[in-house]
């Protein structure tokens, strides 16, 4: 479960907790039903802007900075839930802080390697040459049954078909098996492909993107054409894509 998915379930067990309790002491159901609803929306709203400030990143990738602002974001979350006598701008503040914060710390590692280095670590090399790196993984705290695994996962059995073996920042493992191990490819067989780059998203949902048409140096007139051979308009159209090989691939609601 990702951190965001642990609010909402803090926010859900909150909730009842409060209404629970309202029930039990005798209190004004509506009033402090509605002030805990809209602390709920204000805090939530304000969580989800300052999760968006830490981008797009699983838990495993989180650094150890990162990782110790979420924790805090949690509990400040919490906090104006569990009791409303506390002022909003007791958490309030905090959260911005932390986002603030957090944008700096961020633009902070894009122009200083050694504040990059203390935030995220450093890449370590486990497997070099087919030998595994025992120093390395000491300091680490990386154990053999994690290595192994990991080269499991990625269809390897032998260490010693490994020439690096790199853990990452993020806590996985990047693999580059010896030369005469890897996959064939075209160029190995000296067959000469072309270029396949990437499909474009027309329409999405009954919506046209009309950035990727100006993009693909197409415009609305030949999309609706093309929809129109099939008897179909943009609003009809769950996806459609121009392929890598030209084709219009089109899928109807």
């Amino acid at each position: 479960m990702t951190g965001l998915g642990c609010f909402r379930a803090g926010l859900i067990k909150n909730f009842l907790v409060g209404t629970l309790y309202i029930e039990l002491s005798g209190g004004s159901v509506a009033g402090v039903l509605f002030t805990h609803i809209y602390r709920t929306i204000l805090i939530y709203f304000l969580v989800l802007v300052v999760v968006r400030l830490m981008g797009k990143r699983e838990i495993g990738q989180l650094s150890p900075f990162d990782f110790v602002v979420a924790i805090i974001i949690a509990e400040l979350a919490a906090m104006p839930m569990e009791a409303t006598d506390i002022p909003l701008w007791h958490s309030i503040v905090p959260l911005l802080v932390l986002g603030v914060l957090e944008v700096l710390m961020s633009y902070a590692t894009l122009f200083s390697q050694f504040i990059r280095g203390l935030v995220y670590g450093r890449p370590q090399i486990i497997i070099r040459n087919g030998r595994l790196q025992r120093h390395e993984m000491r300091k680490a705290r990386y154990n053999l049954d994690d290595l192994l695994a990991q080269l499991r996962e990625k269809d390897i059995v032998n260490v010693s078909d490994v020439e690096f073996a790199v853990l990452e920042t993020s806590g996985k493992l990047s693999v580059i098996p010896r030369s005469q191990k890897r996959p064939l490819t075209p160029a190995d067989l000296g067959i000469e492909t072309g270029y396949e780059g990437l499909p474009v998203i027309l329409v999405m949902d009954g919506n046209v993107i009309n950035g990727n048409l100006a993009e693909a140096n197409l415009d609305g007139e030949w999309l609706c054409a093309k929809l129109a051979e099939r008897g179909l308009c943009p609003g009809k159209v769950l996806l459609a894509t121009l392929e890598t090989d030209g084709r219009l691939f089109i899928n109807e609601k």
